[in-house]
């Protein structure tokens, strides 16, 4: 019987099918080399190909950025490491103004990865634990994935690495070693653009994405004890994200709720909430609701920290007052 595998490993196995597949691939990042990055991701990927395939960079988000998007116009396939998504803020300029635009002004692709360890569940504080894709959800030219599950982690970045225009790639950290899955043998992709069904249900639908596609499907089994019905939709694919999915699935339960772990003002729920008002309107039982954490930064103290991060308890409450409207 396989072994299961983490969502840490599936991430691993990715990039090391991605490097011995294809030699314009390459991986680049602080401390990615013999530490094998601050969580272990690339750990013997150095030791394996080389430190010319697996560079130890120096510290500088922005420098990295942009010598990943030099090497993506010149032809090589970049897979760029930030250690928090948070650092990402240190290079804004080289995703949303030259990795971006680039195509679009000159023509050429752009094919790099950044690879965004994200979000909160470990007391990491205000610095280490955002979850910031509603920043670069706005820019186009950029694509957004974050898988929920091992198998997506592993599909979805393969694609990425794939994929001629900049992907960023959310790794949600409160999963790395807390999921477990069978995954196969042979070579597979998952399509970015594509979300999933993870839930069949008929009375309301739950929208969702990364760790909170877990809270979701524990507030529907909860429900489930009351005689409800939930559909949970794992969007995998921010941008762009799988519309036709999700106006099917509202369309036939009548009832929306958006779950993320990013704050509430200015979240992608927000878009999304907006799609389903003008495109489904007529098929809405009750309004679209939204569940995100509050506005404010993100508490480094545990308690704090567990009641600021949305969870299946703060959904189940969303839901019951959806469903009773």
């Amino acid at each position: 019987m396989p072994e299961p595998t983490t969502y840490l490993n599936a991430i691993q196995r990715a990039l090391r099918d991605e490097l011995s597949r294809d030699e314009t691939v390459f991986c680049i990042g602080h401390d990615i080399g013999e530490p094998g990055g601050v969580f272990g991701v690339t750990k013997g990927l150095m030791k394996e190909f080389g430190s010319d395939r697996v560079i130890d960079s120096p510290q500088g988000d922005s420098a990295v950025i942009g010598m990943s998007v030099g090497a993506a116009i010149m032809g090589m396939r970049p897979v760029a490491e930030v250690q928090f998504s948070d650092f990402l803020s240190s290079g804004f300029y080289q995703v949303v103004n030259n990795a971006a635009k680039y195509y679009f002004l000159h023509g050429v692709p752009v094919p790099m990865v950044i690879r965004c360890p994200c979000g909160g569940g470990f007391s990491g504080g205000p610095y280490y634990s955002q979850n910031n894709e509603a920043w670069f959800f706005h820019v186009p030219g950029l694509k957004i994935v974050a898988p929920a599950t091992p198998y997506d982690a592993m599909g979805l970045l393969k694609s990425a690495v794939k994929d001629n225009n900049p992907v960023l790639f959310l790794e949600h950290k409160f999963l790395y070693t807390r999921l477990k899955e069978v995954l196969p043998d042979e070579n597979f992709e998952v399509e970015i653009g594509k979300g999933a069904i993870r839930r069949v249900g008929d009375d309301a639908t739950i929208i969702t994405y990364g760790s909170t596609v877990h809270h979701s499907l524990q507030a529907a089994k909860k429900l489930e004890q009351d005689g409800y019905s939930i559909e949970v939709i794992d969007l995998r694919s921010l941008m762009p994200f799988d519309k036709e999915l999700i106006l099917q699935s509202v369309r036939k339960t009548g009832k929306a709720i958006i779950a993320h772990e990013d704050n509430l003002t200015g979240g992608i729920g927000g878009e999304l909430a907006a799609v389903i008002a003008y495109e489904a309107y007529e098929y809405l039982d009750g309004p679209v609701s939204r569940v995100a954490a509050p506005d404010m930064p993100v508490p480094f103290s545990p308690p704090l920290e567990e009641a600021y991060l949305p969870g299946a308890e703060s959904i189940t409450e969303a839901l019951r007052k959806l469903l009773e409207y």
